[in-house]
């Protein structure tokens, strides 16, 4: 009872429904005009399947990413047009997307890639949790194209398992055996200090004795782009990681991914982002934004902004839709809504977390109808105090401010609203909930600390009005 006292009594410096009610449907009109700055895909007719470059079927010990990569240069000379991968089973190695190019993964096909490390290297410039470096060749790469798009109603395998990539996290519960190579062995740590000494990108050179799993879909800097249909398997690290792209959509894709880190789509430091109709189920955040990690990402200062999320299906995951933590570049202006969670293994619906090693404003956070089964933890968290015991020069105060959500259901949870903020109030404020519920809370309530401007309205937990 002391517990549930504790919990309810943190409610009571929370304003009540007496701030100027937020008009979602002006928030999203500005979403529609968002999305109608999203430039859009476009491919000449012409088609260029890879069995005319030498690709064959049902070869795993011959991996065809040489073909593959032929075809799509080829293809990118001429004036763009779609690569196509037919129905069958083909193995690959790396494979470089370039502008104009349309990699076409036909229904009936599958595209396993290798697991032989060695493949992966020499490395290309790229981030690894927020950090800017050369690591290992992502499994498909571009950088600085333009106009370009992976589609189809195939598959795409990473083939990461707990015999494959997925041990390097240094996990035994993913395989992890002493001797074994792994990130925890150093690599990691080594790259966090390059960001945090601010060593120059050239010399930040890792190898494959580091144990730093490289995404399935990494596209950096790139413009124009389509990620339609596809069925994304078994990632060994991050699923897709757009970084500094403009003009992406995210469309009808399904993303199954229960390995370490699995995290489904992160867009990083992009603008004008359109995510839809996609299903996650993955080891990690199924949605995750960022903007780099601490010194990184406050040097480029990009944030992320402009992106919209609606119509998904997420199932396991860390959280549905994230902000963070990797954010010091910041984060404005997300619309989510029409979307679907449940999950026992689902901890949270919205998520954002940050610390003062990142710093950074997130601001502008619009949810509306979201209908949610059950998840683990809590429906809104907000934490500012995220990994405390990361090893980092701190001093950099996060704001967290105007984040909204309406008509929002949830059948189970732990709590409500959670909100972890600072010593003091003043870094996270105006945040909403109004005219939705929340039913078999377990605690009975939220746990707020650290926040002001925090509003109910018609908010419903456990059938009793939030007063």
């Amino acid at each position: 009872m002391k517990k549930v006292l504790g919990i309810l009594s943190l409610l009571l410096p929370v304003t009540l429904a007496t701030a100027n009610p937020i008009d979602f449907d002006k928030a999203f009109n500005e979403s529609a005009k968002i999305e109608k700055q999203i430039k859009k895909t476009a491919f000449p007719e012409k088609m260029y399947p890879i069995t005319d470059f030498g690709a064959k079927p049902d070869t795993p010990d011959e991996p065809c990413h040489e073909a593959i990569n032929l075809a799509i240069v080829t293809c990118s000379l001429n004036g763009g047009g779609t690569v196509v991968v037919p129905k069958g089973t083909f193995y690959t190695g790396p494979i470089t997307l370039k502008s104009n190019v349309n990699f076409h993964v036909e229904e009936g096909a599958t595209l396993k890639f290798s697991t032989d490390q060695s493949l992966y290297f020499p490395g290309v410039i790229t981030r690894w949790e927020g950090i800017d470096c050369y690591n290992a060749h992502p499994l498909i790469y571009a950088y600085g194209e333009t106009n370009i798009a992976i589609t189809g109603k195939g598959v795409i395998d990473g083939q990461g398992s707990n015999e494959t990539w997925w041990p390097m996290c240094g996990a035994p519960r993913y395989g992890w055996k002493e001797g074994m190579v792994a990130q925890r062995n150093g690599g990691r740590e080594r790259l966090l200090m390059y960001g945090e000494t601010s060593t120059p990108i050239y010399k930040r050179i890792m190898t494959p004795e580091d144990g730093m799993r490289p995404q399935l879909i990494n596209l950096y800097s790139c413009n124009t782009v389509l990620i339609e249909d596809v069925t994304l398997l078994n990632s060994p690290f991050w699923v897709i990681h757009p970084l500094f792209c403009e003009s992406l959509i995210v469309r009808g894709v399904n993303v199954f991914n229960r390995g370490p880190n699995g995290d489904g789509c992160d867009p990083e430091s992009c603008k004008n982002v359109l995510i839809e109709n996609c299903t996650f189920d993955t080891g990690d955040d199924c949605i995750a934004i960022k903007s780099g990690r601490n010194q990184d990402g406050r040097k480029w200062n990009i944030p992320s902004e402009n992106i919209i999320v609606r119509g998904c299906y997420m199932k396991n995951g860390h959280g549905g839709v994230v902000i963070g933590s990797e954010i010091s570049g910041g984060y404005r202006n997300l619309y989510v809504e029409n979307c679907k969670m449940d999950s026992p293994d689902l901890d949270r619906v919205i998520r954002i977390k940050t610390s003062t090693c990142r710093g950074g404003l997130i601001e502008n956070v619009f949810v509306r109808n979201i209908t949610v089964g059950q998840c683990r933890e809590a429906v809104l968290r907000i934490n500012l105090q995220y990994e405390n015991r990361e090893n980092c020069s701190r001093g950099f105060t996060p704001t967290v401010r105007n984040v909204h959500l309406k008509n929002v259901t949830c059948e189970k949870s732990k709590l409500g609203v959670l909100i972890i903020g600072l010593d003091n109030d003043d870094n996270v404020y105006n945040i909403s909930v109004e005219d939705s519920r929340f039913n078999n809370v377990a605690e009975g309530g939220n746990d707020i600390k650290g926040a002001k401007d925090v509003t109910f309205k018609n908010l419903y937990i456990n059938n009793k009005l939030v007063k």
